[in-house]
């Protein structure tokens, strides 16, 4: 059964129902985890039994995992690992920590998550680095233009020991969050119903004076400005709308985001600019992590490691198989489904969109915000550093990438 369609066999009567008697956690954990059919009693069996494992004795800690828009369908879409991360946990801690994963916006949005997470509202969360870095700053160093070739190369530097220095610590002690683990995949502009009739996107020049929605990323708004995308503040939630009436032209995002949020029915476009990261990040309260007995500690980071492990692989194959962001468009998939045609941009387009827009050709403009980061981080040339260690990647694909235990060195 095709990952967009995991729940839809279940009357929202019905879930009520299982939520009510298991708890949402157990509801979605259960039918995450199920490998038969996709069937109400089915559900009801993994949710009883998921519940059961879960509730076997006390735990220690329990820690509330908000979740943005995600649920037990959509992460079959966009692989964040959310909830992989949260079984493991929950196994390899033998119920010492229990996970209470509320997702579908019911606790926190793309825009408050990391928020309620540094508030102490709740312990952890998952939503984009982009959006999230409304309130947290810091997390626009990794949102410089083209400092990410591939999204192989955001795997590389999420696993590197540099990622430390140059990413985790900083966000931990300036904004008091441990970041886990990510998805990656890097921005294009999904053009609406104004590009429904026009020929494939093969520059951005073809872009130039389009109006596209932006996330919370100053960074992101930067490069649209220097590439002539004119950035436009749209919320998450009116994106769809927006693009449907041509209020807007296009969003940008990440393939996967279009196809998990139920935009593909208003895109008709997805290019592939590649300008900057797409990251789809899970993190935590430092205080509470540093609150926990060592061994709990260990099995946090061994779980987000398995995590960012599982997530790499899942995802590159989601895009082919599920989303359908390949060339040619794979048959049954979303995209296919929704005629969303992928525009690849050859190797001289995209170096013509990182000459008009990245730090290392255009450095003026992004002065003033590269010395504020650099200066969170300690003085350290934030995009230098990176755009060096992205560098050192040897692998094309995604999926190649060797993964690492960041934190030990």
């Amino acid at each position: 059964m095709k990952a967009s369609k995991v729940l839809s066999t279940i009357s929202r009567r019905d879930l009520f129902k299982l939520t009510g008697r298991y708890g949402i956690s157990s509801v979605v954990m259960g039918a995450a985890a199920m490998t038969g059919a996709i069937t109400l009693p089915n559900i009801a069996k993994a949710a009883e039994s998921t519940y059961e494992k879960r509730y076997a004795k006390e735990p220690k800690h329990q820690l509330t995992l908000g979740a943005a828009g995600f649920n037990a369908q959509n992460l079959l879409i966009e692989r964040a690992g959310v909830i992989q991360f949260a079984l493991d946990l929950e196994e390899r801690t033998e119920g010492e920590i229990r996970v209470e994963f509320i997702g579908d916006n019911q606790i926190c949005g793309q825009l408050s998550c990391a928020e309620k997470a540094q508030l102490g509202v709740i312990d952890m969360y998952s939503a984009s680095t982009q959006n999230s870095a409304g309130s947290t700053p810091y997390l626009n160093v990794l949102d410089y233009a083209y400092m990410f070739r591939t999204r192989g190369d955001i795997y590389h530097f999420l696993y590197s020991p540099e990622s430390m220095d140059l990413l985790r610590n900083p966000l931990e002690e300036r904004h008091g969050l441990k970041f886990l683990f990510s998805h990656a995949e890097l921005r294009g502009i999904q053009l609406g119903s104004s590009f429904a009739d026009k020929p494939l996107v093969t520059s951005v020049t073809e872009l130039a004076g389009t109006k596209n929605r932006v996330t919370g990323t100053q960074l992101g708004r930067i490069a649209m400005e220097l590439m002539d995308l004119n950035p436009v503040p749209v919320a998450w939630a009116e994106t769809l709308d927006a693009l449907r009436t041509g209020l807007i032209d296009g969003a940008e995002t990440w393939a996967s985001a279009v196809a998990y949020a139920n935009m593909s029915p208003a895109v008709t476009q997805s290019v592939d600019l590649r300008f900057f990261c797409g990251t789809e990040h899970t993190g935590m309260n430092a205080s509470v992590f540093d609150a926990m007995e060592a061994h709990l500690q260990d099995a946090i980071m061994e779980s987000a490691y398995l995590a960012q492990v599982h997530v790499q692989a899942a995802n590159e194959a989601a895009l082919v198989n599920t989303v359908g962001f390949s060339d040619p468009v794979m048959p049954g998939t979303i995209f296919a489904e929704n005629d969303v045609k992928p525009a690849f941009l050859s190797a001289e387009a995209l170096r013509e969109a990182e000459e008009m827009s990245s730090p290392e050709f255009q450095p003026g403009p992004w002065e003033q915000w590269r010395e504020r980061i650099n200066g969170w981080a300690g003085g350290r040339d934030t995009y230098q550093e990176i755009y060096d260690v992205a560098r050192q990647n040897p692998h094309t694909l995604a999926e190649n990438v060797e993964p690492r235990r960041w934190w030990r060195t």
